[in-house]
């Protein structure tokens, strides 16, 4: 069954959160590559108004546009420069597009580093055998970028920031009409400011997205939203 745009949100929202919950425990974003191929599949669907094919180990493509493009998806949580995205030439055939997402797990969103069609991407591809072509990393992150299109659903202002909560779940913060970065340590210096506890009632830290919702509630709520 096709899930709606606002299921498609929904599901990636909770998947995120279930990613960052796991990295909290101390697993290596290496030993959730399930996790993160499904979140960059619903992320891809979602900036395509798209869907996720159904067919178990469908060939070549992971998700299909509005406009009927069969896309190829491939997600990393992978920071560095080093490595490489590695595709299956027996397969290319079969996709119109290819979208490469990282899954930035200090701010815990998600990075496009490449949405073009094939014949774009294979400029970039090196082939390492008979059947297998690779995309550098190196090529990749120097055009990284996040998605501007996903709407707000919170809001708060604070000392000339703007911190917004996604429909995703994703926490970014303005300032100028630009995109800050890291997060985390602007959010803990506004809930120093505030009196806001950043620990849980375990007395953990809050995740990134957990006190983002936290802040720009506690904000409103101060200032009489």
């Amino acid at each position: 069954m096709a899930l709606t745009q606002m299921q498609i949100i929904q599901s990636l929202g909770e998947a995120m959160s279930w990613l960052e919950r796991e990295l909290d425990w101390g697993v290596p974003a290496t030993e959730l590559r399930h996790l993160s191929g499904r979140i960059g599949e619903l992320y891809a669907a979602m900036i395509t108004n798209g869907q996720m094919v159904t067919e178990v180990n469908q060939r070549g493509y992971d998700v299909v546009s509005d406009l009927g493009e069969r896309i190829s998806v491939k997600t990393t949580a992978r920071m560095g420069s080093v490595g490489h995205i590695r595709f299956n030439n027996n397969t290319l055939e079969l996709v119109d597009k290819i979208i490469i997402l990282r899954i930035n797990t200090e701010e815990m969103q998600v990075e496009i580093l490449f949405n073009g069609c094939v014949e774009k991407a294979k400029e970039l591809m090196i082939n390492s055998d008979g059947s297998k072509s690779n995309i550098a990393m190196s090529k990749l992150i120097k055009t990284a970028k996040t998605d501007s299109d996903i709407p707000a659903i919170k809001t708060a202002k604070y000392g000339g920031y703007i911190i917004e909560e996604l429909e995703s779940g994703t926490i970014q913060i303005k300032k100028n009409d630009k995109l800050v970065s890291p997060v985390k340590p602007i959010l803990r210096g506004i809930a120093e400011d505030r009196n806001i506890s950043i620990l849980n009632g375990n007395g953990k830290p809050f995740n990134t997205r957990q006190l983002g919702s936290i802040v720009i509630r506690a904000i409103n709520e101060l200032d009489g939203k």
